[in-house]
Formats: structure tokens, C-alpha cells, sequence
């Protein structure tokens, strides 16, 4: 647990969990709120782990002799400025504790929706590509909801693992455009199986899908044309897509769609994943 005041440096909030994954004597949890330990911390991380320093950036600091997140925190900011860029020297100041990064009083509504994960296991059969693109569809239509907004725009896409030499290279994408924006996970479902119609290809192993929302409007404003259906959107289909969702908050997957499948075999790997401290009391830490 760091020490959040109002100066506290993105990259150094964000340091107690990066401590925590690697060296498990910690139990989950670090606590950084002495100067002293953060140090020793930074001292300890390549300075490639450090956000927004990729592989060229740093080529470019090793040769100055900034090998460590603490030699790039003690380096001088001006001079930092001089030789890479007004972001590079933010990124010195974020690890002094100095925050760059201004917070947003009112969060903007997004633009677009993408819900898309890596498959744990590769992918060869179409009823299991279904079920996980109908999976990522209910994830973006609750999100889409949440926002209180109105779609328009959908893509579906795939692809095989570029990264293997045992799978050939496979990626596509389709979209299309519904006639009246929606929210309703039905719709999109039907449209994203037509889609996934036209995408999929016999023989190949996929290893990630994803859908994308797009082409928002506020709920109610969309102005239909001549020829638009004025019953299209049913007050009693946006309570429903509400029920579903307030009962799938209160108690995780209550309701699903039978297109998203029971066992969900395809599913990401999980073993490594954060425990969810601050959203479920059952994965609190608990001190002995």
C-alpha cells in the first residue's frame, strides 16, 4: 500500500502491485509509504519497466549510464528534456513523486467500446468462436449501457497467434451498421454471428477475438429517417437489458445468453490473476 497523496506519482502508485506479483514472500501486499523502501524498489527495476520506456528509449538512456528506475528518477529533468523530450522529463518528475498527469474532473464519454481478450486455448471449433464472441458482445452492451449510450457501429474480428511459428498468419475483421442505434445485446448478438459467418476459415488455430462498438448517440437523440421503424426501439426491451443488468451485478452471471456457452473452455488463463482487493471481500488480505 503506497502513501496516494494528492502529488503521488502515477508510475510510483502503481509500484506496490508491481512489487507484489514477483516476489511472493510479499504476500500480495507492499508497502512503500517510506521514501527509503521506494527507493530500494526503483533501484531494483530495469528502467524498460518503467511506463512509457520502450526499447529504443532505452538503448538511448543505457548509453548515458541509466540502467535502473532510480537512476532515471535521480537524473536531472532539464537536461532529461534536453536529450529525449518534454515527456521523457515528466516521466522523471511521475517518479519523484510529482504528478504530470492532471486528474479529470468529469470522465468524457467514450468514443468506442472494445471488449477482446487472448484465448487460453486455441481456438478450431466455430461453436466455440461463437460462444466467445457472443461473451465479448454482452461485456460491450453492459458497458455501452453503463455509459447511458446508444450504438451504431459493430466490428467483429480474429486472428491466429503472430507470435507462432506452428500457426499460419490469419487476421480479419468485418462490420456493420445497424439502421437505429442500440444497446440491446439481442441485436448485436444476431448481427455479430452474421459477421463472424462471413470471417471464419476452416484449419486455422485462432488465438484472439474481439468485438468493437461504435458510432454512439445520447439515448433518445438520434434522429431517425423517413423510412426508419419508430417502434424499433421498445421502452419494454430497455427494461429488460436493465433487469439483466442489475441482476448480474448483484450476483455474478445470473442470467447469459445461451449463445455464450456454459463451460467457456476457450476462456483466458486465470492462475496469475490480481486478487480484486477493493471489489470483492472475500479476496481481502487478511493479517495473522
Amino acid at each position: 500500500m503506497l502513501d496516494f497523496t494528492e502529488n503521488a506519482g502515477t508510475f510510483l502508485q502503481s509500484l506496490p502491485e508491481h512489487a507484489s506479483k514477483p516476489w511472493p514472500k510479499t504476500g500480495g501486499v507492499v508497502d512503500l509509504t517510506d521514501k527509503v523502501r521506494q527507493r530500494k524498489l526503483l533501484a531494483l527495476l530495469p528502467v524498460d519497466e518503467v511506463w512509457g520506456i520502450g526499447g529504443k528509449l532505452t538503448k538511448r538512456l543505457q548509453q548515458l549510464g541509466i540502467n535502473t528506475a532510480l537512476q532515471l528518477a535521480d537524473a536531472d529533468p532539464e537536461y532529461i528534456r534536453q536529450q529525449f523530450s518534454v515527456v521523457v522529463e515528466r516521466t522523471v518528475r511521475e517518479l519523484n513523486g510529482e504528478s504530470c498527469i492532471a486528474l479529470e474532473e468529469v470522465v468524457p464519454t467514450k468514443k468506442q467500446i472494445v471488449s477482446s481478450r487472448a484465448f487460453g486455448e486455441r481456438i478450431t471449433d466455430k461453436q466455440q468462436m461463437g460462444e466467445a464472441i457472443s461473451e465479448y458482445i454482452s461485456r460491450a452492451c453492459k458497458k455501452l449501457r453503463q455509459e447511458q449510450q446508444t450504438a451504431k457501429h459493430l466490428t467483429v474480428f480474429l486472428r491466429t497467434s503472430p507470435f507462432s511459428d506452428k500457426d499460419a498468419p490469419y487476421s480479419a475483421s468485418r462490420s456493420v451498421e445497424l439502421d437505429t442505434p442500440s444497446s440491446d445485446t439481442r441485436i448485436f448478438l444476431n448481427k455479430a454471428m452474421q459477421l463472424l459467418d462471413g470471417l471464419w476459415v476452416n484449419g486455422y488455430r485462432y488465438a484472439k477475438a474481439g468485438v468493437m462498438l461504435a458510432d454512439f448517440f445520447d439515448i433518445g437523440v438520434y434522429q431517425p429517417s423517413l423510412f426508419d421503424d419508430p417502434l424499433a426501439v421498445k421502452e419494454s426491451d430497455q427494461k429488460l437489458m436493465q433487469l439483466i443488468d442489475q441482476l448480474n451485478t448483484k450476483h455474478t452471471k445470473t442470467i447469459w445468453f445461451a449463445s455464450q456457452g456454459n463451460k467457456q473452455e476457450w476462456s483466458m488463463k486465470r492462475e496469475l490473476l490480481s486478487p480484486a482487493y477493493t471489489t470483492n471481500w472475500r479476496e481481502l488480505p487478511v493479517a495473522r
